[in-house]
């Protein structure tokens, strides 16, 4: 499938949430549906997380909220902010879900919470722009700083679990969220025609139009951690060929390439997604690099 866009099975690699005041391609936003289509927790989880009401002390560090961000990414770990700005029935058992949550992730990820109206936390409610977002809100944060799940009002635990991307979704994803064009490329020591399908991505790259706003990511398709990403944008962990995904902000596959590419295909197909400013039409500073 050489320059035809399409669809993936999953948005995970949007990795940000529709806030009120985020519009246009400034940040990605995720439609009124997807919102929509989060469903609320079921009452027993609820309730059983509920009851939870000393949850183990390292699952949520009681910090500054940019503090926690810094000691998850020093410590290699997935960051979840908590945000609220008010105590009622269903923020306190949503926040109780959080814990409990994050005890069990706690060998993988830490947990904040943060009050939005505490003036302590200015910082890190201004780093994400949450302070007209809906509420509660949770944020996945990647120790890389790629924002990896977004769940605004509600959200059940196995969200949560999902929201831990994996190593090449997180580079991917941080460098779509610095408003990088980035080129992922499958391949390992059995693939063939791996030289060749780096030959236009390296052309690219090295264009003094792109070069600034240009990532590439290596992904070997054998890599067991990485088959949920692979399956997601439909490539086989059998490849005979190298493969190449050409992705665009805020997270939309634009072209899959397997095999030999050129720099001319590739500025093609970034000329015709970018052509307008919607999802998947914009690129780095707007609708594609100038």
């Amino acid at each position: 499938m050489r320059g035809q866009s399409y669809s993936l099975m999953a948005a995970l690699l949007i990795g940000f949430v529709a806030m009120a005041g985020s519009t246009g391609c400034e940040k990605p936003a995720q439609s009124t549906e997807r919102q929509n289509a989060v469903p609320a927790p079921p009452e027993a989880e609820v309730a059983k997380a509920a009851a939870v009401t000393e949850p183990a002390d390292e699952a949520v560090i009681s910090v500054n909220g940019m503090e926690a961000l810094q000691q998850a990414a020093k410590a290699e770990k997935y960051l979840f902010v908590f945000f609220k700005k008010e105590d009622n029935d269903d923020t306190v058992a949503l926040q109780a879900l959080f814990q409990q949550t994050m005890t069990d992730l706690s060998d993988r990820a830490n947990g904040v919470v943060v009050n939005i109206k505490d003036e302590t936390q200015e910082e890190i409610v201004e780093e994400y722009d949450v302070d007209r977002a809906p509420m509660p809100l949770v944020l996945a944060v990647a120790p890389n700083g790629a924002i990896t799940g977004g769940f605004p009002t509600k959200f059940e635990k196995q969200q949560l679990v999902d929201a831990i991307a994996t190593p090449s979704t997180q580079k991917c994803m941080k460098a779509l969220q610095d408003r990088k064009l980035v080129f992922l490329c499958v391949q390992n020591d059995d693939t063939k025609l791996n030289e060749a399908a780096l030959n236009g991505v390296r052309a690219f790259r090295d264009d003094d139009r792109f070069a600034a706003a240009t990532e590439i990511v290596m992904v070997d398709p054998a890599d067991s951690a990485e088959q949920r990403f692979l399956k997601d944008l439909q490539v086989s962990a059998d490849t005979e060929q190298a493969v190449t995904v050409f992705l665009l902000p805020p997270g939309m596959p634009v072209a899959k390439y397997e095999g030999a590419t050129t720099k001319d295909e590739l500025i093609e197909t970034l000329s015709k997604a970018s052509s307008s400013c919607g999802p998947g039409g914009c690129g780095p500073g707007g609708c594609g690099p100038q």
